[in-house]
């Protein structure tokens, strides 16, 4: 019965739900994925890394707006 419906992980609820949580850990899952041709399973890693990198510059410039508020912040007490 449950191997006509595929394995849970392989959904595609699941690929994303697991993108959302670990980023790019999930691309194993992607590859292994029988569903995915060739062209799908380059597509989607590219998409990963490449939003995965966005992101971290986003939060690394956040970070660093941040320390500088919390230096004037510093600055200000003294």
């Amino acid at each position: 019965m449950d191997e006509k419906k595929g394995k849970w992980y392989f959904k595609t609820w699941s690929l994303i739900a697991s993108f959302f949580c670990f980023g790019p850990f999930m691309l194993p899952l992607v590859w292994a994925n029988p569903r995915f041709g060739k062209r799908s399973k380059v597509i989607i890693s590219a998409t990963a890394i490449i939003l995965t990198y966005l992101l971290t510059m986003l939060l690394l410039k956040s970070l660093g707006s941040l320390s500088s508020y919390y230096q004037v912040l510093l600055d200000e007490k003294i």
